[in-house]
């Protein structure tokens, strides 16, 4: 996590410096605001990973010059192998895109699908209460 955040900051202070550079060539005010918003975007992705390795307190095995590939072991979480909700969360949200251009009713049916697919999704693995006492 060591070189991610320094990668960012270090990517942060570049953007910054081009973007200076740039105002002094030439100074359109979109290119500097894009650069700008991508020194802040780096910058918070920096300060977001700098502040979680402080937070954890560890060398993590990715820091670790000697570290081997079985020291980064273990689980790393529970990953649907057979889930098909992510289908409809697409579909809709292409529909709820494509209302954009095409209407604004188009866009309420995509994102009333788009909450019902996330929900379907989010509870996919959540087990009913049991009504009955046995």
């Amino acid at each position: 996590m060591v070189t991610n955040w320094r990668m960012f900051g270090g990517l942060s202070v570049f953007y910054v410096i081009i973007t200076i550079i740039y105002w002094q060539v030439d100074g359109e005010p979109l290119g500097i605001t894009a650069m700008l918003l991508s020194a802040f975007l780096a910058g918070m992705v920096g300060f977001y990973l700098w502040f979680t390795q402080r937070r954890i307190g560890t060398v993590l095995p990715e820091d670790n010059v000697t570290a081997e590939i079985s020291d980064g072991a273990g689980e790393l979480g529970f990953y649907s192998p057979h889930s098909w909700w992510p289908l409809p969360v697409a579909l809709s949200m292409c529909v709820a895109g494509m209302g954009l251009l095409i209407g604004w009713w188009l866009t309420l049916i995509g994102f009333s699908v788009l909450v019902i697919s996330i929900i379907g999704m989010v509870t996919e693995y959540e087990k009913p209460l049991s009504t009955s006492s046995h």
